[in-house]
C-alpha cells in the first residue's frame, strides 16, 4: 500500500472523504456519550481511574478489530468515483447493495457495529439534549421519573429504522454527509472540552496534566 500523490488534496471529494473518516473515528457523540455514561453508572472519584482503564482498554479493542476486519478485506473494497455514484467494480448495482457486496467478508463485524450504533448513537443524542434541556435522564431512571428521555430515545429509533425502509433513500450519502458533518464538529467540540477540563474551579486537582494537554492540545490542532 502506497500514500496517495499529493495532487489527491486538490480534489474536494478527496477531502471531503477524509474529513468523514475523521468523523466516524473520532465522533463527537462519543465524548458526550461517554461523559454522560459515566454519570449515569455513579462513578465516583475512587472508581475512575477503572473507568479510565475500561476507556484505554475499549480504544486499543477497537482498533484492532478495525485492523483485523480491514486487512482479508482489503482486496475487495471498492472506491468511490468521482460523483459518488457507486463503487468501481460494482457499477449498474445499487449503491447499497454494491458496497454489501464489497464488504462481504466483514459483514459480522458491521452487523455488529450497526446494532451498536442504531441503539447507541439515539442514547448519546437523548443523553445531551435532556442534559441541555434540563430534563431528567438516564437508564437507572424509571418512564415515571424520565418520561422525555425514554420517550425521545425511542422516537430517535423509530425515525432511524424509518429512514433506512424509507425507498429509494440515499442512505451511502447521507451516511458519509452525517460522517462529515461529524468531523466538521469535532475540532469546537474538543476545544471547549480542553477548556472545560483544565478550569481549577469546575475540576479541582482532577484537571489534565501537562502531558495530557500537550496531546489534547496537538490532536484537536491536527
Amino acid at each position: 500500500m502506497t500514500l496517495p500523490p499529493r495532487s489527491v488534496w486538490s480534489d474536494k471529494n478527496y477531502i471531503y472523504l477524509t474529513i468523514g473518516v475523521i468523523g466516524t473515528t473520532i465522533a463527537p457523540w462519543m465524548q458526550f456519550y461517554l461523559q454522560s455514561s459515566v454519570v449515569d453508572k455513579g462513578i465516583t472519584i475512587k472508581q475512575y481511574k477503572a473507568s479510565r482503564l475500561d476507556v484505554i482498554v475499549g480504544c486499543i479493542f477497537t482498533d484492532v478489530w478495525r485492523g483485523s476486519s480491514l486487512w482479508p478485506a482489503r482486496r475487495r473494497l471498492c472506491a468511490w468515483d468521482a460523483q459518488y455514484s457507486g463503487c468501481v467494480g460494482c457499477r449498474g448495482r445499487d449503491e447499497a447493495a454494491g458496497w454489501r457486496l464489497c464488504l462481504r467478508p466483514v459483514a459480522a463485524g458491521l452487523f455488529n457495529a450497526s446494532v451498536f450504533s442504531a441503539s447507541i448513537l439515539p442514547l448519546s443524542t437523548a443523553y445531551t439534549v435532556c442534559e441541555g434541556m434540563g430534563f431528567e435522564s438516564g437508564l437507572d431512571k424509571t418512564l415515571k421519573e424520565a418520561p422525555f428521555f425514554y420517550w425521545f430515545y425511542t422516537a430517535l429509533i423509530v425515525l432511524g429504522a424509518g429512514l433506512v425502509l424509507w425507498p429509494n433513500f440515499p442512505l451511502v450519502r447521507v451516511i458519509i454527509l452525517s460522517q462529515v458533518l461529524n468531523g466538521v464538529l469535532l475540532p469546537v467540540i474538543m476545544i471547549f472540552m480542553l477548556k472545560l477540563i483544565n478550569k481549577h474551579e469546575l475540576m479541582g486537582k482532577h484537571t489534565n496534566s501537562t502531558w495530557f494537554n500537550w496531546v489534547a492540545w496537538a490532536t484537536a490542532g491536527l
